[in-house]
């Protein structure tokens, strides 16, 4: 995926990272094949959200001669902050947000792109949570109690319609969203939940779709700390909604007709 100036990649490949080091790298491979295969311009932006261990350089490594850069954090400052840097640095006309367990299958990418040109998208999110979606390794039990029972509260308090505002793999159109996450300010997990939460005020057309998901051992979630931190980072959101501090400087751009990826 060599750079061509002056013009466009098709698509960047977001990846907030912290202490990936040991499946970063196979990470990346497979990434770079799929979309060599594809035939698709990428970029691949690499956040390591102030890792200790070797994750920046092995990014480095492998990103040497590519379309794409680390950006690093000086200290850790949550995969919101993470992502957001990254959204907001984008080149590509569409931006792919995974995790570094590639917990969704980067393939599960013509799955998120086949729902933004059928349905004339502006973001498309993975789901674990619908009839279709296919879970080949599950959580464990209190995780998925936890998770469903946060999704509950999240739906009460925002009116979001998703079964799954969780999940690490979604597909955005960079030109729509990008006034959206100028306006962000949610730093950790419940980034989703304000995005989610803001594209559908300010009128963005969003789908969730069943994708392959198996989960990846060494979550850093906590079960008691962040779950508390997220609903009280939701709570924030909906006080600066409410009081018209997101009002964005600049509104998201018309939909193009026929511009779904």
């Amino acid at each position: 995926m060599p750079a061509e100036r002056g013009r466009r990649p098709h698509l960047t490949v977001v990846i907030p990272s912290y202490n990936e080091e040991r499946r970063l790298s196979g990470t990346l491979v497979r990434i770079g094949g799929y979309f060599e295969k594809a035939d698709l311009r990428v970029e691949i932006l690499v956040v390591d959200d102030g890792s200790t261990d070797a994750s920046a350089r092995v990014a480095t490594q492998f990103l040497r001669g590519r379309e794409g850069r680390v950006l690093r954090n000086p200290e850790n400052r949550g995969k919101g902050f993470s992502v957001r840097r990254a959204m907001l640095e984008a080149r590509g006309r569409f931006a792919l947000l995974t995790d570094a367990d590639l917990s969704t299958p980067i393939e599960e990418h013509a799955t998120l792109s086949e729902a933004i040109r059928d349905h004339d998208l502006d973001v498309a999110i993975g789901s674990r949570a619908l009839a279709r979606s296919r879970i080949e390794v599950r959580q464990s039990l209190v995780r998925r109690t936890m998770g469903k029972t946060f999704n509950r509260i999240i739906r009460l308090m925002t009116r979001l319609p998703y079964h799954d505002t969780q999940c690490g793999f979604k597909l955005m159109d960079v030109d729509r969203v990008r006034p959206i996450f100028r306006k962000m300010v949610v730093d950790r997990f419940a980034f989703d939940v304000e995005l989610l939460f803001l594209c559908m005020r300010f009128g963005l057309k969003v789908r969730e779709v069943p994708v392959v998901w198996r989960n990846s051992p060494g979550s850093t979630v906590s079960l008691v700390g962040d779950p508390i931190n997220m609903l009280a980072d939701v709570v924030r959101v909906r006080w600066r909604f409410r009081r018209g501090l997101y009002n964005p400087a600049e509104e998201p751009a018309a939909s193009p007709a026929g511009s779904g990826e």
